[in-house]
């Protein structure tokens, strides 16, 4: 039995997939399609195929969130392996140096490891989708043209060990936005004099969202894929639980809509201008993600809408 779905434009919300490896991201967004029958869909940030682990899928109207899901906190467990470079930095790539790898002891590894800790300057790897003159780096990495890509500032916020078998090492790491795991796993491996490469990767976590919460396309059965994805969406409403929440009337909501931006005080009296961003709802319904901000000219707060919702 079939598992393509007829089209529901309808659908809107987050869905979130335990990628499986040998599966691209785009691949596991174009099950996700296929089975929902969704005409539009996305996602908020790539694995790379040899990854597995957590891929928020985004739906309908929830791929106005992308940059927001994006740019939240991530959490991986990576496997490196000591000894030996790849030219992808990961297990898919060709072997381009070895080094011996004498007996280290845990304590020099998390020292070592330690060093990452905080704001750090990173060259994204070559095989990557960082764009260099408009093309993707990996395009031109495949085709033997060597590009010097930019460094970047990433924040490593944990940086642990968790145990060590050599060669290999296992680590948990929880990274800013924009970090590459094979980067940080290779610039480890030079540290310790050995080289490295990442031979296991695993997202855990994006944003508030953990794998505990996903669901891997390969476990739905056939005649229930359908329901069983529906059932696992998360509302609009609750894609970004950080952010506080404010209930607005339906004329509000009708005008928002329609471009409006309102006024603070329009809104509630006790809502105070503090950090962080706004949810806008009306019954169960987004209407808008905002933030607030100081009106030129004026003592009034307003609201800076930057999505809004159909």
């Amino acid at each position: 039995m079939s598992l393509r779905s007829p089209k529901n434009d309808d659908i809107a919300g987050l869905l979130l997939v335990d990628k499986e490896g040998g599966e691209t991201s785009f691949g596991s967004v174009r099950s996700v399609r296929r089975i929902l029958g969704v005409r539009k869909a996305g996602h908020a940030g790539t694995l790379d195929p040899f990854a597995t682990g957590l891929l928020v899928v985004l739906l309908g109207q929830g791929t106005k969130l992308s940059p927001f899901l994006m740019a939240g906190t991530k959490r991986y467990r990576a496997t490196v392996r000591l000894g030996s470079e790849t030219d992808t930095l990961d297990l898919t790539g060709n072997v381009v140096r070895t080094r011996p790898v004498r007996p280290l002891p845990l304590e020099e590894v998390r020292e070592k490891a330690a060093a990452f800790l905080g704001e750090v300057e990173q060259v994204p790897p070559s095989f990557s989708a960082v764009k260099h003159k408009g093309r993707r780096a990996y395009e031109l990495a495949r085709r033997g043209i060597r590009v010097e890509l930019k460094e970047r500032k990433v924040t490593i916020y944990r940086l642990d060990v968790l145990c060590m078998d050599l060669p290999d090492v296992t680590l948990d790491v929880e990274c800013s936005s924009g970090t590459y795991v094979r980067s940080l796993a290779a610039d480890l491996g030079e540290a310790l004099g050995t080289g490295a490469h990442v031979r296991v990767l695993r997202r855990l976590a994006s944003g508030s969202f953990t794998v505990d919460q996903a669901v891997r396309i390969s476990d739905l059965a056939r005649d229930g894929a359908d329901a069983e994805l529906r059932r696992r969406i998360i509302p609009l409403r609750d894609a970004l639980p950080e952010a506080r929440e404010q209930a607005v009337d339906e004329e509000t909501a009708r005008r928002i809509r329609n471009g409006y931006q309102p006024i603070l005080r329009e809104l509630a009296e006790t809502i105070s201008p503090g950090e962080g961003r706004l949810r806008l709802i009306r019954g169960p319904d987004l209407v808008a993600l905002a933030e607030v901000v100081d009106a030129p000219g004026s003592l009034e707060k307003h609201l800076r809408l930057l999505r809004v919702f159909d």
